[in-house]
């Protein structure tokens, strides 16, 4: 126990550090992009933990996205009015304390919301299997735009970033640092890690790879499905609070079915089940039209075709089932050892 509070209080000086030194040599658009770097991230080891480790599909994402930031949003900014007013003058957290305050009782409301719907929706929806459980978590995510298009509090589809009250305006406090990115991108990673080293992660690797043998050896497989619903749309929330304080504007657009999509991809793309391969994943979904910038009017082809070819190359994702670990690379460098080989004995001259 006191290794492990040493261990998070290490994390924490790291994290505080590394924001320190990138915000004094980075611009606003590079922090912006690691800030979505460190959300995307969240949200696919969040989605990994259903369509990874359980094999079941689901596109809904999104949906529990947009709750948290939402509800986190309305906290803080309602709030600022009301029971919150003590921590805030002018727009902005009265002392690094006083945000870090407002900040975790953000996380905390948009975090149950999120888990609370994800109770609601998983419950009886996970009874179901494949095609069907996707085409119930895409209706979700698409009621849950429905519902935000039409909170007139809130924006409506017009989105929302404040409020007025006695002519002023109340806006989204930008509580979002590299230090709360950075902090909980590790924690997630970790836990999702820790989950599938215990038993009831051999327990979900259980279910994806045959429910009904696994069911038949005593598994709890709806109770196992829902828990890993929940806890995914826990860190799909975490995202959203993230998200709603570092853009300070949210709109209902910014939480449709084509961010499931990404979301999905980014899974696929680093191998499901993989927590590290969902991290990597979504570094390089958030990367690339990044990078291919210069290349304005031709990216939304290259990009597409990037990723088809890495499904040919790599059916199974950047690493599959495995982890990014020693025994990973170790694997690769003999794969690599063999190749290079082959090569040297197809140059040989026959005798």
């Amino acid at each position: 126990m006191v290794l492990q509070l040493v261990a998070g209080i290490v994390l924490v000086l790291a994290c505080c550090l590394a924001d320190a030194v990138i915000s004094a040599h980075a611009n606003a658009y590079v922090i912006d992009v690691i800030v979505n770097c460190g959300v995307y991230i969240i949200l696919a080891v969040g989605l990994n933990l259903v369509n990874g480790f359980t094999g079941q599909f689901s596109i809904g994402a999104a949906g529990f996205f947009g709750i948290g930031a939402y509800a986190s949003a309305a906290l803080t900014v309602f709030g600022q009015t009301s029971f919150l007013a003590r921590f805030f003058h002018d727009g902005s957290p009265v002392s690094p304390l006083a945000g870090v305050i407002v900040m975790l009782a953000a996380l905390l409301v948009g975090s149950v919301s999120a888990g609370l719907a994800g109770l609601v929706i998983g419950l009886p929806s996970l009874k179901l299997r494949g095609d069907y459980l996707a085409i119930v978590t895409l209706g979700f995510n698409q009621i849950i735009v429905v519902i935000l298009n039409n909170i007139n509090s809130m924006g409506g589809p017009a989105g929302f970033n404040s409020i007025t009250v006695h002519d002023q305006a109340v806006l989204i406090p930008g509580l979002t640092s590299l230090t709360w990115v950075f902090v909980l991108v590790a924690v997630s990673i970790l836990m999702c890690i820790r989950i599938r080293r215990s038993t009831h992660g051999l327990a979900l690797l259980a279910i994806r790879e045959d429910e009904i043998a696994a069911e038949a050896m005593g598994v709890p497989t709806t109770k196992y499905k829902v828990v890993a619903f929940v806890m995914s749309a826990v860190l799909a929330g975490v995202a959203g609070v993230l998200f709603a304080h570092s853009q300070c504007y949210i709109s209902p657009n910014q939480f449709n079915f084509l961010i499931s999509i990404n979301i999905v991809i980014m899974v696929v793309l680093g191998g499901t089940g993989s927590v590290s391969g969902a991290a990597v994943g979504a570094i390089l979904v958030v990367l690339l039209p990044e990078l291919l910038r210069f290349v304005d009017q031709y990216r939304l082809v290259i990009f597409p075709a990037l990723l088809i070819l890495m499904m040919l190359v790599r059916p199974k994702g950047i690493f599959g089932h495995e982890e990014l670990d020693r025994n990973w690379l170790r694997g690769q460098g003999n794969g690599i050892k063999k190749l290079i080989g082959r090569i040297r004995r197809s140059k040989q001259p026959a005798s």
